[in-house]
């Protein structure tokens, strides 16, 4: 699954509905957020303020949200369009962030396509069995952008931006590693060693499954750029557990195919991990082999995003003020969040965000506060 050999999934010109160009009413096609703050940021451009949003903006710190969450699951919570789109908009509405990022889980796309997942009260994404063999991958079945399945996020998104109008809507998708880590592990995991030891002990059985994962993220990130998302973002939860050898060797190729679905449209796409300071220009390059022509490297808290800068030259960075910092007294988160601004202008573009979600516990009135502050600078 290197660089060198990954299969893409489509190219711009071809006319399967995985890649090409963006509808005529899109928000990027008809300007409306084109000249947004966060788009210019993307595409390595100063605008007028360092735009903002959080990862985990949209959850459990909004008591709005835990008042619409209320009786519903986490997964049906997902697949409701109309309480997607308000969860999406809360903190966009609260904060003033600079954009919404669409309310979903990494798993929401493995459940769509059939595979029997919960999300289990203070352990996260369990799924129905372990899936390590041969006859475990193949019973996976395909899911294209078009499948009704996919219905209720194209729904969802296109609510969502026609109430965002000119801020922007991004995109969601788990990476293929991710998603085969929590596959082959049945359950979240520390160290992953499941997964980790099927990549070499059983490769072909690894790279099918990885074949697999790229092209259900593929069609779920698909489906929400044609419905309206104005840039998308592939989250890699768990690659900081790889070498980068392993990453690159066996892994870096599937992120790549999975980015491919929206090579071509012109959204821009942004690739963030945790723990994956060892592997930033490979998730560069990842960005760059699946044809994403305006892309941004998502920094955690761990890396200094001036080191970042020297290590990614002419790459935008998104990141990285230390979720941890969120409940120190302003004094110090001010001066935090100055310090990852001074930093992150090493950087062509910059788009201040959190080095990872935002803690359930956290005051929502401190996340508007950064905003304004970020804004001000």
């Amino acid at each position: 699954m290197n660089l060198a050999t990954f299969v893409p999934a489509g190219t711009a010109s071809s006319d399967d509905g995985r890649a090409g160009a963006l509808p005529a009413g899109h928000p990027l096609s008809d300007g409306r957020t084109s000249a947004a703050p966060l788009i210019r940021a993307l595409r390595g451009d100063r605008p007028e303020h360092l735009p903002v949003w959080f990862m985990r903006q949209a959850g459990r710190s909004l008591p709005e949200y835990r008042e619409a969450r209320q009786g519903t699951e986490m997964l049906e919570a997902c697949l409701r369009p109309e309480l997607a789109s308000e969860i999406t908009l809360q903190p966009v509405r609260r904060h003033g962030v600079d954009a919404g990022i669409f309310f979903s889980d990494i798993v929401v796309p493995l459940k769509l396509a059939g595979v029997g997942v919960e999300i289990a009260s203070g352990v996260g994404p369990v799924m129905d069995q372990p899936y390590r063999t041969v006859s475990d991958v193949d019973r996976l079945v395909e899911l294209s952008v078009d499948d009704d399945a996919l219905a209720p996020i194209r729904e969802a998104v296109a609510l969502t931006v026609a109430e965002l109008g000119t801020t922007p809507l991004i995109g969601f998708g788990g990476a293929p590693f991710t998603l085969a880590a929590y596959l082959v592990e049945g359950r979240p995991s520390r160290d992953h060693l499941a997964a980790r030891t099927m990549m070499h002990a059983a490769p072909e059985t690894w790279g099918r499954l990885l074949a697999w994962t790229a092209d259900l993220t593929g069609a779920f990130l698909r489906a929400q750029v044609t419905a309206g998302a104005s840039a998308v973002q592939l989250f890699d939860s768990w690659a900081g557990s790889l070498s980068l050898t392993d990453y690159r060797e066996r892994v870096a190729g599937a992120s790549a195919r999975a980015l491919s679905h929206v090579a071509g449209t012109g959204v821009p796409g942004i690739h963030f991990g945790t723990g994956t300071g060892h592997l930033l220009g490979a998730m560069r390059d990842v960005l760059v082999a699946a044809g994403i022509s305006d892309h941004t490297v998502g920094i955690d808290y761990r890396t200094p995003l001036d080191e970042a800068a020297r290590l990614l030259p002419g790459v935008p960075l998104q990141g990285n003020v230390d979720p941890a910092l969120l409940g120190a007294p302003w004094p110090v988160l001010e001066a935090h969040v100055r310090d990852v601004a001074a930093r992150g202008a090493e950087a062509p573009g910059h788009v201040l965000n959190l080095g990872h979600g935002v803690p359930p516990e956290t005051d929502p009135a401190v996340l508007t506060r950064v905003v304004e502050l970020a804004h001000s600078l």
